[in-house]
């Protein structure tokens, strides 16, 4: 995967894309990064990038020239931008479901926006628009970091375990389900039992009916969305009636 970063910051990103899972991804040439600082692109002597809304009002906006440049120079060396996202606190909430639809493509994209908002026009050049949450950053440059992440450890060879993702909270709808490592017992804190008794079936279920209970007792508004089986609803009558 090819991913370009617009950014005024392109400081912000040398850390998080060389470190960790994504550093090795980059190392595995599973992925390349191209962070571009879009002033650069600007025609104001200055270097200003931002100018004053019309009609009045707080603030400044990001102006279209720089975008629209930075964008032309990428398109020219490289063709295809792929998808191209804006970071807006309007766009649609960004989720898993729309992490693993960003990891099935080549190249994508990201505008990191700052100050007031954008110059509506910016828009015209973009394929997507996503936020993080229903909050304000000062910056679209952590935003942009956490939505990499998130896609890139869909992406095949990108994790050292293969079946890590698909047990991934909010990949099958549900939150994952509780796990536990060594020592079996630790302050009087004990594994489950089932855990340790190498019944693969009843480890499966367990598993199932646990990661059930935890969406239904911290997310429960996961469930509506979700065609559960029959096993799934007794259970769910099951963990209403304790509730009561």
């Amino acid at each position: 995967m090819k991913i370009n970063i617009l950014s005024l910051f392109p400081e912000m990103f040398t850390g998080p894309l060389h470190e960790s899972i994504i550093g090795k991804a980059v190392a595995k040439q599973l992925v390349s990064f191209e962070i571009v600082n879009y002033r650069d692109y600007t025609q104001s002597r200055q270097k200003h990038v931002d100018d004053y809304p019309y009609g009045g009002g707080a603030g400044m906006l990001l102006q279209a020239q720089p975008i629209f440049s930075a964008l032309d120079a990428l398109v020219e060396k490289q063709k295809n931008l792929g998808r191209i996202i804006l970071l807006d606190p309007a766009g649609k909430r960004f989720d898993q479901k729309v992490a693993q639809d960003l990891a099935d493509e080549s190249n994508l994209t990201f505008i990191c926006g700052h100050y007031e908002g954008y110059d509506e026009r910016i828009r015209t050049r973009v394929t997507d628009e996503l936020s993080l949450g229903d909050f304000v950053l000062t910056g679209g440059e952590l935003a942009a970091m956490t939505m990499i992440d998130a896609t890139l450890r869909l992406i095949p060879g990108v994790l050292g375990n293969t079946a890590s993702a698909p047990d991934d909270s909010f990949t099958t709808g549900l939150l994952e389900y509780p796990q536990y490592t060594r020592p079996a017992e630790y302050q009087g804190l004990k594994v489950p039992e089932v855990l340790l008794s190498g019944n693969h079936q009843r480890i499966t279920e367990w598993r199932q009916k646990a990661a059930l209970k935890r969406t239904f007792e911290r997310r429960p508004d996961l469930l509506a969305g979700l065609d559960l089986n029959e096993q799934q609803n007794k259970w769910l009558r099951e963990f209403s009636t304790q509730k009561d």
